[in-house]
């Protein structure tokens, strides 16, 4: 005797994923999504300041960028600054989740890139000329950040470790290896004064301008590098799959291991960014979380280096324009936080929405399964 079928209610809704959506639509959606983000930050700020909506955006701006003097905002440079440093993470990142190696280590292996700098701007700054001193900081700053970036590919490629617990837990080794040196270094201060030797050059009074410049080459080049050469390919279909990749004759344990030495060494040069060209010192806050951030980015840059300039863009102008807004009205600095937070949440919504539909039940009747 046959079995009575089970039957039970179709699903109120389902997800569906899009074959494909135009690009203009997808960007329209996008767009809107901004905008829609930007208002909300205006209002929840109208609600928390008691300030009117416009006054909430010309602070914003003026903190961004200053005011304007001479044709030029006199804050701009450091807005770009801060974008270069995100992006700059950002950048490094997107090679290894491209190949599907989950990274999560950029805050360390910065960190150790900006270790190797502070240390030669210190034992070598008095002794070596001033172009040596920065070839030996740059060179020593991007094997760090690459050996902190090889040592989870390794165990990765030969005993297939969790690479996102393994890059996370390398993480707060560099922060105490950072701790004890400071320490050891600041006479128990925890605090390593500026370092004089070593820094980049300023351009004018700009001190950011060497900064902005190697992250703007460093763009272009990680655009042709994963676009156009044959390494790019290969970290492209061992993103796609690893059965394939070995199919058509990839040692795909050798990508792996180079594509973490790759973004290990990027990691290093913002380190050394930070270090070099920004804050002349280094702590265990240095990074300042961004390597977090910088994981979003990528993510919502959908791993093309343009895309990633304006998503980079975009956060910082946030985070700095609500900074000033909080300040303004005396609030809690981890107001910003909060509203980038939620921002970075609509985005990844958005991205949702863009690459799924929902279908909902059209009748109640019930179906055989």
């Amino acid at each position: 005797m046959a079995k009575k079928a089970d039957s039970k209610k179709e699903p109120f809704f389902h997800v569906v994923k899009r074959d494909d959506m135009p690009l203009w639509k997808a960007w329209l959606i996008r767009v809107v999504t901004i905008l829609v983000a930007f208002l909300f930050v205006g209002f929840i700020s109208m609600g928390v300041t008691e300030k009117g909506f416009f006054e909430i955006y010309r602070i914003m701006f003026q903190g961004v960028f200053g005011r304007l003097l001479n044709g030029y905002t006199t804050m701009l440079w450091k807005y770009l600054q801060e974008i270069a440093i995100l992006l700059a993470l950002s950048l490094a990142l997107t090679p290894a989740f491209k190949m599907k190696f989950w990274n999560c280590g950029a805050e360390g292996q910065a960190l150790m890139g900006g270790l190797a700098s502070i240390i030669c701007m210190i034992e070598f700054g008095k002794s070596l000329p001033y172009p040596a001193l920065i070839a030996v900081i740059a060179v020593t700053s991007i094997v760090a950040g690459a050996v902190w970036g090889v040592i989870p590919a390794v165990f990765k490629a030969l005993f297939n470790t969790n690479e996102t617990l393994f890059t996370l837990m390398m993480n707060y080794i560099a922060t105490q290896i950072i701790a004890y040196y400071v320490y050891i270094k600041g006479g128990g201060s925890n605090v390593i004064n500026p370092v004089a030797e070593g820094n980049f050059p300023s351009v004018g009074s700009n001190d950011y301008f060497v900064n902005i410049v190697i992250v703007a080459v460093i763009t272009i080049v990680m655009y042709i590098y994963l676009k156009f050469s044959k390494q790019g390919y290969e970290i492209s279909v061992v993103g796609e799959s690893q059965n394939t990749a070995r199919y058509i004759g990839i040692n795909v344990k050798k990508v792996v291991i180079r594509t973490m030495a790759i973004s290990g060494a990027l990691c290093g040069v913002t380190g050394m960014l930070l270090v070099a060209g920004k804050d002349h010192s280094i702590n265990i806050n240095s990074v300042g979380g961004q390597g977090f951030t910088a994981i979003l980015m990528s993510w919502l840059g959908q791993f093309n280096p343009f895309i990633m300039v304006i998503m980079t863009a975009i956060v910082v102008f946030l985070r700095i324009g609500v900074a000033k807004v909080a300040d303004s009205s005396l609030l809690n600095s981890s107001f910003s936080e909060i509203m980038v937070g939620i921002v970075i949440l609509m985005l990844v919504g958005c991205e949702f929405f863009v690459n799924y539909s929902i279908k909902f039940r059209k009748t109640s009747k019930e179906v055989n399964v």
